[in-house]
């Protein structure tokens, strides 16, 4: 298995490749390509592809963690590339109004309508686990979430007329089974990490965690909840980290103390393999 970070918040040092606020990563199993989201928009996406020499038409999936415009933007762009029409595996509530009203009333969720995608793309729109490749998975909605990870975010939906907190239940990640244990890969960890990282233990009944990849959301995060992750972390047993985007610096400085050598800072143009 292969993770290819495609576009990140951070380029690296003296790299060719773009950075995004954004997240788009390439993962490949057992013969088969997944485009897990699409960055904030496609040029960076596309331009990264091509100093990794991939072609967008080898895409055979794309996998949509969550609304966020940084995660979805480029979607239309990249299906246009792709050439054919692939499967886009996401929640079905994807395309509901998810809007911020500070410090003004602005939309944040995918700048595109659902019949935009249809006319370039077969939408697999489930909150149920989909075994997408043999054994890969999209983890399904999160619905068993940690207490101490149940915090707002600030945004929100149209329920009936009336604006309520949106609990960002379209919140999805994939997970994989390898020989070095499960792979989790996050978005941007809404549902919580640490809450992801046990759903996806229960999913596939694997007990050790060999990899978790992605943004996890702590960059506005309390000390306690900050230090309380890494430790679920180390109960778990999770033996690499690699991480980036939403996460913040001091929840990034607080998992490299705890990791060493097993802490990896992502960056676009990074390629992290896996056996298996």
């Amino acid at each position: 298995m292969r993770v290819v970070v495609l576009v990140e918040d951070y380029s690296g040092y003296e790299s060719p490749f773009l950075a995004q606020h954004g997240v788009s990563f390439l993962i490949e199993k057992n013969g088969r390509r997944l485009l897990f989201d699409t960055g904030q928009s496609a040029y960076p996406v596309l331009h990264n592809m091509g100093l990794l020499g991939i072609k967008p038409g080898s895409i055979d999936y794309v996998f949509l963690s969550h609304c966020h415009y940084d995660h979805t933007g480029g979607l239309l762009e990249i299906l246009k590339a792709i050439g054919r029409r692939v499967p886009v595996i996401a929640h079905p509530t994807l395309f509901r109004r998810h809007f911020v009203t500070r410090p003004y009333l602005r939309d944040v969720g995918i700048p595109f309508r659902r019949e935009d995608v249809e006319k370039l793309a077969e939408l697999y729109l489930t909150a149920e686990p989909v075994e997408i490749v043999e054994g890969l998975w999209s983890t399904g909605e999160i619905r068993d979430r940690e207490d101490f990870e149940r915090a707002g975010i600030g945004v929100y939906t149209l329920k009936d007329g009336k604006v309520v907190e949106d609990e960002l239940l379209d919140d999805m990640s994939i997970v994989a089974k390898t020989e070095e244990g499960l792979v989790v890969v996050s978005g941007c960890s809404h549902a919580g990490i640490v809450g992801i990282v046990k759903h996806a233990v229960r999913l596939t009944g694997e007990e050790k965690v060999g990899a978790v990849i992605g943004g996890f959301h702590l960059i506005d995060a309390s000390e306690g909840r900050i230090k309380r992750t890494v430790e679920e972390f180390k109960k778990l047993g999770v033996e690499e980290v690699y991480t980036g985007h939403c996460t913040g610096l001091r929840a990034e400085s607080e998992f490299m103390n705890a990791y060493g050598e097993n802490f990896h800072k992502l960056h676009s143009g990074m390629v992290i393999e896996l056996r298996g």
